[in-house]
């Protein structure tokens, strides 16, 4: 029997500096007596989604290796991912791994380990981003850390009975990266121990099938970007990374001056916790 204390929850993230290219994740696991468990890793050629999804995974591993079998919660800012577990899985499933339009579902072999690990002890829980919530901020700066190509120091107060190179671990990252297009190992550093393109939202209608309601969120998206340039006003990173859709984190690793589409982004101000952002209408 295991001697470990009790999990309380667990927070994980994933963030990509471009996306698809060099990514990371990371997740903490909290006890009930207060200890700390963090881990995390990178890929050179991967997406934001993956990465989400990967946290989530080796989580639920060493959940699992404890042997638990009271219920813990597991919080991620993903749409994505909350949703893909919760709602789509089943309809997926029963449909052959297809989606409603026919189309075989993207990063089907993570969303097959998930399903594996995934049980009525974990309850999946939804958490807004950047909103200073101590778990979703650290696993935010791991992520974006092992992105940027970095080696975190990783917070572990308590000593998992799991071997340092533990297969099931090892195994995930393994996994994960034969799927990518040029075969890049991963740089996983636990210890030591995509697809979609963009965030869950820009994501979402396509996943279900609907492709012309994800082309009209595109160009509402396009609409409001333009008026938002016209109008002068500043927005938030993440308001910024929803009008994008992608992750805030690949908003404020992008630097104080950058294009996107047909708009220049400037980086304007702090203010309290938000930075603010300009566009302005790229010239040509």
């Amino acid at each position: 029997m295991s001697t470990l204390p009790l999990i309380d929850c667990i927070y994980t993230d994933g963030a990509c500096s471009d996306n698809p290219g060099q990514g990371g994740w990371g997740a903490v696991l909290y006890f009930q007596d207060g200890s700390i468990y963090e881990l995390g890793g990178a890929d050179s050629e991967t997406t934001n989604n993956r990465m989400e999804m990967q946290a989530a995974i080796a989580s639920l591993q060493l959940f699992h290796e404890s042997g638990q079998t009271t219920p813990i919660a597991l919080y991620s800012d993903s749409e994505y991912l909350i949703k893909g577990i919760t709602q789509w899985l089943n309809g997926w499933k029963k449909k052959g791994w297809k989606t409603a339009s026919g189309k075989a579902v993207l990063n089907q072999d993570l969303w097959k380990r998930l399903d594996q690990l995934n049980d009525s002890l974990v309850n999946w829980r939804h958490v807004s981003a950047h909103q200073g919530i101590v778990g979703n901020e650290r696993c935010d700066a791991i992520a974006r850390s092992f992105a940027a190509g970095n080696s975190p120091s990783l917070k572990q107060t308590i000593e998992f009975p799991v071997p340092a190179n533990c297969d099931t671990v090892t195994n995930v990252t393994q996994t994960i990266q034969s799927k990518t297009p040029k075969e890049i190992p991963s740089r996983n550093t636990t210890n030591p121990m995509e697809e979609l393109e963009e965030r869950s939202l820009g994501d979402s209608p396509l996943v279900q099938g609907n492709r012309m309601e994800g082309l009209e969120h595109l160009i509402q998206s396009l609409r409001i970007a333009d008026e938002i340039a016209e109008k002068g006003y500043l927005i938030s990173s993440s308001e910024l990374a929803d009008l994008m859709n992608v992750n805030a984190s690949a908003v404020t690793s992008r630097g104080n001056h950058w294009s996107w589409r047909n708009w220049v982004v400037s980086r304007v101000r702090r203010e309290g916790n938000q930075i603010l952002w300009q566009l302005e209408r790229a010239e040509g």
